[in-house]
């Protein structure tokens, strides 16, 4: 018999009962009335606020503390509204720049000249401008390829930011060092809903109605939350991966953060929970190509995916039999729901193409240090690089979208990259997850 392979994947570090004991006081049913008069009383601020720089800083504080889904239609009607050219000091023009352009609103990169002296430089003194400072350079990772008034931006606020650090004192540093860190728009919203409102809540300038909105809204998500990964448990325990499969991850808490981190809304339960299982099951499937099958088996269970029938299981192996009905049936269910909801069969759809092939995928660093015979420091630099050149490349297509695909889709997909971005800032997940275990 032929070796099969492990992966040596560690164990989960969420234990079922530890989310079956999740709890919380918040629900829509007792807090729905004040959340809606909260919401009325927020909504009143944006059609009441008329000067520009203001509303864009309610805006801007509205995204950050997670509470600007309530409001698209305000927003987005408020902010077309808005002239590029009317704002004259550094912060205001970049936080504008940075809102219009997230949104898809048409804005040029050359609303920056103003700053800029007869040399091409930016003006030296704006180097002490701390605020201005940390707006440019926020706004300069909504740039593009060929805009390098952006990319001499990032470098001048970047440059006279770390001069700064050691001047200013602990919020603001705190501050500053975390953008630098990690830029606002390349973070998942709900995270930063959670670090913004501890942040807003010690400004001088914070509206009341604002945060207890925010405090709210979060607490009244967090539950929905806490209800769908009940639901998730118990089918994920059900399934029997986890002592079925032994050679795979144990990873449904980590596929939430994923669903969650593309698709926040409450309102879109649903999908949060469909796109949970799918990962789930992808990944059995992955390891079973990756680590465990033998390529006998794996050709077999290509072509069984291929004819996509209950028969066509007969001739598998126990743990892929387990694997293939587990695919079925959310497949099944999946359309199942839709023809429910929508009246819409999309079986067809469902698995048209389904793709099973694939090979070792051997890690990024890994891949350029060998291709290119170089150490792991500067491999990591090119790959940051690289990174940044995706975030142009998103930042283009969302320019110039247009009405073409629904605002919905467009934000899904910056939500994936950015929930990408957050789970592999620190290197490969299962490597970090080990770390933290030790």
């Amino acid at each position: 018999m032929k070796p099969r392979r492990s992966a040596n994947y560690h164990p989960s570090i969420w234990d079922n009962k530890l989310i079956e004991s999740f709890t919380t006081p918040y629900s829509y049913e007792f807090h729905g009335t004040r959340l809606e008069g909260l919401k009325q009383e927020a909504k009143n601020l944006l059609t009441s606020t008329k000067d520009p720089a203001v509303l864009l800083k309610l805006i801007d504080s509205m995204q950050r503390l997670g509470v600007a889904y309530h409001f698209e239609n305000e927003i987005e009607e408020v902010i077309g509204i808005q002239n590029p050219h009317v704002t004259t000091d550094l912060y205001t023009t970049a936080l504008q720049f940075r809102i219009l352009r997230e949104r898809g609103f048409p804005i040029g990169s050359d609303v920056f000249e103003k700053f800029r002296s007869k040399d091409g430089r930016f003006i030296e003194s704006l180097s002490s401008d701390l605020e201005g400072l940390l707006s440019l350079y926020e706004a300069s990772h909504l740039g593009m390829h060929g805009e390098n008034i952006l990319e001499e931006g990032r470098d001048f606020s970047i440059n006279n930011l770390k001069s700064l650090m050691g001047k200013l004192e602990s919020n603001s540093g705190k501050k500053v060092r975390q953008s630098l860190k990690i830029p606002l728009y390349w973070r998942m919203p709900r995270v930063e809903a959670l670090n913004f409102i501890d942040v807003y809540q010690n400004y001088n300038t914070k509206n009341l109605t604002l945060l207890e909105l925010a405090k709210l809204d979060y607490n009244l998500v967090q539950s929905v939350y806490q209800l769908e990964l009940k639901e998730l448990e118990r089918w994920w325990r059900d399934l029997g991966f986890k002592e079925k499969l032994t050679f795979s991850r144990d990873r449904m808490m980590e596929n939430y953060l994923w669903a969650m981190g593309i698709i926040f809304e409450p309102q879109f339960s649903k999908c949060r929970i469909g796109l949970t299982k799918f990962v789930c099951i992808l990944t059995a499937i992955d390891d079973m190509y990756d680590v465990y099958g033998l390529l006998d088996e794996l050709e077999c269970f290509t072509d069984a995916v291929n004819r996509w029938e209950m028969k066509a299981m007969e001739d598998l192996p126990e743990y892929m039999r387990i694997c293939y009905i587990a695919m079925l049936n959310f497949a099944n269910e999946i359309v199942g729901d839709i023809i429910k909801d929508q009246g819409f069969n999309t079986f067809h759809y469902v698995i048209e193409e389904a793709e099973s092939k694939r090979g070792d995928v051997a890690k990024s660093n890994k891949c350029y240090m060998v291709h290119e015979g170089v150490p792991e420091v500067e491999a990591k630099h090119r790959i940051k690089e690289l990174i940044n050149y995706s975030w142009k490349k998103v930042n283009k297509e969302i320019a110039k979208n247009g009405n073409a695909l629904p605002k919905s889709i467009v934000k899904m997909s910056l939500n994936m990259a950015r929930t990408a971005q957050c789970i592999f800032q620190h290197g490969e997940l299962e490597m970090v997850l080990e770390h933290r275990l030790e």
